[in-house]
């Protein structure tokens, strides 16, 4: 599954640490954090799309604790 989210983070070189960090995780397929649109492009398998996604912002608050999802 792919998903656009719009996020919240400070800088862009804090968006690439984060973005690298997520690419790391097992199940994630893609992740492209876009600092001037401050919008996150997310793939990730199907099954455990919810679990992986938690992970992902748990892993991007620990590199950069001001890295937040908007809903």
């Amino acid at each position: 599954m792919k998903k656009v989210f719009k996020i919240e983070v400070d800088c862009a070189n804090c968006a690439a640490k984060v973005e690298k960090a997520i690419l790391k995780l097992d199940g994630v397929k893609e992740c492209n954090i876009n600092f001037m649109t401050q919008k996150m492009l997310f793939e990730a398998d199907d099954e455990k799309f919810d679990e992986i996604l938690k992970l992902a912002i748990k892993t991007g608050k620990k590199v950069e604790p001001d890295f937040e999802i908007i809903k």
